[in-house]
C-alpha cells in the first residue's frame, strides 16, 4: 500500500489533486465501452475519445485492464464509414432536406468491434480506426494511425501504422501471455511489481517458468 492506501479501481481520480488523469471504467456511461480495471487516459473524460460511436449499429469498444492511453488518442468507430460500393460516398441520407433512404446494412462497411488487450499502451494523439484489434503488451507510437491488427507484446508506429519491433523474445511473449498477471487480484499484483519492473528479462523468464510451474 501507498501512503496506506490499497488501489482502488472504483477511484475516478488516482493522483490526488491532479484531474487531467483517470481511470476510465468507472466513467464509462455507454454499455458499448467495456474498459477493464485500472485503465486510465491522460485526460479528465474518456467517451469523447471515442468518436462516431452510433447505437444503430452496436459495435462495440472493448479495452482490457491495466491499459495506458495517453491525451488526444482517439478510437474512431464503425459510423465513420461510407458507403463504397456505390458511385458517391457522399451520406444524402444523415443530411438535412436530402430524400435519401439509409443504405442498406450490407452496403455498408463494417470492421466489427474494436477491441484493445491488456496492459497496452496507446501514445500521444494515436488513432485507431474500427474493428482493429491489438494484442496484450502491444505498443502504439504516438501519432500512429492503426488499421490492422497489432500482434501482443509488438510495438507498431506510423501512419499506416507498421510493426517496428517485438518487445521480447518468443520465449519470453509467450510466458508472458500464460502468466496474465493482470488478472490476478491486487495483493498478488502488489508481490509481482519487483518483477514485473525488473530489467533483467532472463531474471524475469526464470521467476515466471517458477511461477506457472508452481
Amino acid at each position: 500500500m501507498k501512503d496506506g492506501k490499497r488501489p482502488d479501481p472504483n477511484l475516478i481520480h488516482p493522483i490526488p489533486g491532479y484531474d487531467k488523469e483517470i481511470y476510465v471504467k468507472p466513467t464509462i456511461k455507454n454499455p458499448n465501452i467495456i474498459v477493464g480495471e485500472f485503465t486510465y487516459i491522460a485526460d479528465a473524460e474518456f467517451e469523447s475519445h471515442v468518436t462516431h460511436h452510433y447505437e444503430w449499429l452496436g459495435d462495440r469498444l472493448i479495452i482490457g485492464r491495466f491499459c495506458q492511453i495517453a491525451a488526444g488518442a482517439e478510437f474512431v468507430m464503425n459510423g465513420a464509414n461510407h458507403q463504397l460500393n456505390a458511385v458517391t460516398t457522399f451520406p444524402f441520407y444523415t443530411l438535412q432536406g436530402w430524400q435519401a433512404n439509409p443504405p442498406a446494412p450490407a452496403d455498408l462497411p463494417f470492421k466489427g468491434d474494436t477491441v484493445i488487450g491488456n496492459d497496452v499502451w496507446i501514445g500521444q494523439n494515436a488513432v485507431i480506426l474500427p474493428g482493429v484489434h491489438i494484442g496484450d503488451g502491444a505498443i502504439i507510437g504516438a501519432g500512429s494511425v492503426v488499421g490492422s491488427a497489432v500482434e501482443p507484446y509488438t510495438i507498431a508506429a506510423g501512419n499506416p501504422a507498421k510493426t517496428i519491433r517485438k518487445r521480447f523474445d518468443d520465449e519470453l511473449i509467450t510466458l508472458m501471455l500464460r502468466f496474465k498477471w493482470w488478472n490476478k487480484d491486487i495483493s498478488e499484483i502488489q508481490r509481482l511489481i519487483p518483477l514485473l519492473t525488473c530489467s533483467d528479462l532472463n531474471r524475469v523468464k526464470r521467476e515466471i517458468k517458477l511461477l506457472l510451474n508452481a
